[in-house]
């Protein structure tokens, strides 16, 4: 297995309209999301061998889900289904096409309930890579499942990234959010950070580079930074490397960093040694498919029917200038 992720799996409810606040959009439709499975099908898409670990309700917006990912080819036999909890929902609204409100249908949502011992263990031994995000940490049983998931994946020698994917309104403060994400980051090689997260990480006003070192600092091998129309940036120890955004008409940029995560993956797991594509060089080239990924997301609402395939980011790629 190429790419692993695990954490949360739910029903997005995208709204009607752009341009409104939560409480005045008028209608909204039903549509597969969480970050995790949209970096399962994204890499999918793409042409990874993925799998997704996780927990749905006994409703049929679960057997929705596991249909959603077995018809995109993503493995689901290490998804689990709870017979008491409902699957998660998210209520979206765009006050603009860059920006993004969420409340979170989660008292708790079924993929808090995944626990350690319902891991397929075969899989976290088997991958390349395995992908989590800071959502499961919030609440048990799930933290744990994801602390053990990490620790046997890392022992098997996979690549173990990290996306921070800070959504306050899931924790009761700013504060427990801070200590759950401290805690994994020295456990992990790979942490994506958007610039609100790199400043809750780092303090607000920090240098960029300076925060991203802070980062690299507590363990990681590779920090990489999201900065949606501004592009990205890639730190390790020996350099940094910025890639320019494309510029491009955005309808929803919901899910762009999960696509760019999974384009960066799929990037990095071509080969059994990710550390091979740790030159700047290599890093750039990464960015710039990974960008090129995001950008084409954003120019349709919803994540997984807006995932590009690889031909599709080849075309792309192919009509862009080489930004020197």
């Amino acid at each position: 297995m190429h790419i692993v992720t695990l954490g949360e799996i739910l029903i997005d409810m995208f709204p009607a309209e752009v341009g409104r606040p939560l409480t005045q959009v008028a209608a909204f439709h039903p549509k597969p999301g969480g970050a995790p499975a949209n970096v399962a099908v994204a890499a999918r898409r793409l042409g990874a061998n993925t799998a997704f670990i996780g927990k749905v309700g006994d409703d049929i917006f679960g057997h929705q889900l596991i249909e959603v990912l077995r018809q995109e080819g993503v493995e689901t036999r290490a998804m689990r289904i709870d017979d008491d909890a409902r699957t998660t929902m998210a209520i979206i609204a765009l006050p603009d096409a860059n920006t993004a409100e969420f409340v979170f249908y989660r008292n708790p949502g079924a993929d808090l309930q995944l626990r350690p011992n319902e891991l397929d263990l075969a899989l976290l031994q088997n991958t390349r890579a395995l992908h989590i995000g800071s959502l499961s940490l919030v609440a048990e049983p799930a933290r744990s499942a994801t602390e053990t998931a990490v620790t046997l994946a890392k022992e098997a020698g996979a690549l173990i990234s990290f996306d921070v994917n800070y959504r306050p309104s899931l924790w009761r403060s700013p504060e427990e959010a801070l200590v759950q994400i401290e805690k994994m980051i020295p456990r992990v090689d790979l942490v994506k950070v958007n610039e609100v997260e790199l400043a809750l990480l780092a303090g607000a006003g920090t240098d960029t580079a300076v925060a991203l070192q802070t980062i690299l600092d507590q363990g990681p091998t590779l920090c990489v930074l999201t900065r949606g129309p501004h592009g990205s940036r890639a730190q390790t120890a020996v350099g940094a490397v910025n890639v320019p955004a494309f510029p491009v008409t955005t309808v929803d940029a919901t899910g762009c960093g999960d696509a760019f995560i999974a384009a960066l993956l799929f990037q990095l797991t071509k080969t059994a040694d990710w550390r091979q594509v740790l030159s700047l060089e290599k890093l750039g080239a990464a960015l710039r498919f990974a960008n090129a990924v995001g950008a084409l997301t954003a120019q349709t609402q919803g994540v997984i029917p807006a995932l590009p395939t690889a031909v599709q980011v080849e075309n792309f790629l192919s009509q862009q200038p080489i930004s020197t």
